[in-house]
Parts: structure tokens; C-alpha cells; sequence
């Protein structure tokens, strides 16, 4: 009798140290997942009501577009409705210049000379529209428009998964800042791009902290002084 109510009292910890074990499992899980989201939670708060649409958009002197990638030499769907976007900004005279800020880290990829070529083509006078070659990614695109093109006050224009971090890093380099985001179909691309954020997130709560230079820094530029300067004069 005593081997059997030792064999149940054995068998009793065995369930109970299982069961602590899972409530640890899980609450480090909660955890993790808690800490992995908390910037993107910092993120959506931060940008308060500073993100809308085109209609919504105050006027700045300067539309600032984020490269999205490239299909044979000319802007992916994506980068296409954000070069869209900006056309409405500067057709509406919420904007009086464009500043096209991508990657072009190797001569067989250009962004900037691609969302140039497509905002010309589609009527934005050439002189309006001021290129960044080294936009590498979203922290390398703000601060560089503030500290190498002088850009104070923005438009920026990225799909909605995406303006608000943009909005909290050109925010941090200097720039006072109104969101526009670009909607998507929630398809699989959509999907991966949100995906993506979380992470990236996690690395804008970084550059906002540490403040770090560009990767490339460069001298200053006065594209964007005689884009408006020229707007001015017309």
C-alpha cells in the first residue's frame, strides 16, 4: 500500500513540476513577445494624428519618398504608388519640391535616377526634384535630408506599414514631419512588408537613442534650397 501512494505521490510532483515549467514557458514567451513589440506599439502612439492622406496633408516645402525597390530598371508597384502619391503632393501644391532619396550602393541599381526619370516624365519640372544616392535605408534618408539637403519641414510619403517609423527617425534627425501613407491590398506582399516592421521597429528605437551618423555622410548639398528657390521665382 505504501509503494502504491508513493508511486501517486510521485507521480503527483511529476505533474506539478510539468505544469511550473509550462507557466515559465509561457510567461517567458509573453515576455519576449511583449519586449519584441513594445516599439511598434512606441511607434503607432508616437505618430499621434500625423499621418493621413494626400487630402489630409498640410503644405511643406518638401515631399520626401523612400525607395522601394526596383523591376528592370524602373520602380517596383510599390515605389510606383508612393511616386504617385507625391505627383498628387505637388499637383495640389501641398509641396513645391520632391526629394527622392533611395539606394545606388552599385552602379547596376538606381533608384534615385529612376524615381527621378518617373516623376519628370509624369510632369514635375527636372529642377524640383532633388536626388539622394545614399538613402541605404530609412535612418540614412533622414538624416541625411536634414543634415545634408537642409530639409526642416516634410511631407513623407511610404506605404502605411512603414510612415510611421519613417515619421519617428526624419522626427529624431530634425524634421518636422506629416505622414502620408500609401495603401496597399493586404495580399502577401503586404503581409511580408508588416512583417518586416517589426524588426525594423526594433532597429529605429536604436538610431533614435543613439543618433548615429549615415553611412555615408558626405558634404551638404543645395539641391533643395534652388529647388524652392526656383518654385519661388515661378
Amino acid at each position: 500500500m505504501s509503494g502504491l501512494l508513493r508511486r501517486r505521490a510521485g507521480g503527483l510532483r511529476a505533474r506539478l513540476r510539468e505544469r511550473r515549467t509550462q507557466r515559465r514557458v509561457f510567461q517567458v514567451t509573453t515576455l519576449l513577445c511583449s519586449l519584441a513589440l513594445a516599439p511598434s506599439a512606441w511607434l503607432w502612439f508616437a505618430a499621434g494624428d500625423r499621418v493621413g492622406t494626400v487630402e489630409s496633408a498640410p503644405s511643406a516645402p518638401v515631399a520626401v519618398v523612400f525607395g522601394a525597390g526596383l523591376d528592370q530598371g524602373k520602380p517596383s508597384p510599390y515605389l510606383e504608388h508612393r511616386l504617385v502619391a507625391a505627383l498628387d503632393l505637388y499637383r495640389e501644391g501641398k509641396v513645391k519640391a520632391v526629394l527622392v532619396t533611395g539606394d545606388n550602393g552599385r552602379t547596376e541599381y538606381d533608384e534615385p535616377d529612376a524615381m527621378y526619370r518617373y516623376l519628370t516624365e509624369h510632369g514635375v519640372p527636372g529642377d524640383r526634384v532633388v536626388r539622394d544616392y545614399a538613402g541605404f535605408d530609412t535612418w540614412n534618408s533622414c538624416t541625411r535630408a536634414h543634415r545634408i539637403f537642409g530639409v526642416d519641414r516634410a511631407v513623407l510619403v511610404s506605404q502605411d506599414f512603414h510612415v510611421r517609423r519613417a515619421l519617428a527617425l526624419c522626427e529624431a534627425a530634425g524634421i518636422r514631419s506629416y505622414a502620408v501613407g500609401v495603401p496597399e491590398p493586404h495580399d502577401i506582399t503586404w503581409l511580408y512588408g508588416g512583417l518586416r516592421e517589426v524588426a525594423g521597429a526594433g532597429k529605429a528605437a536604436v538610431n533614435v537613442l543613439l543618433r548615429p551618423d549615415p553611412e555615408f555622410l558626405g558634404p551638404k548639398e543645395d539641391g533643395i534650397p534652388k529647388a524652392l528657390a526656383a518654385a519661388a521665382a515661378r
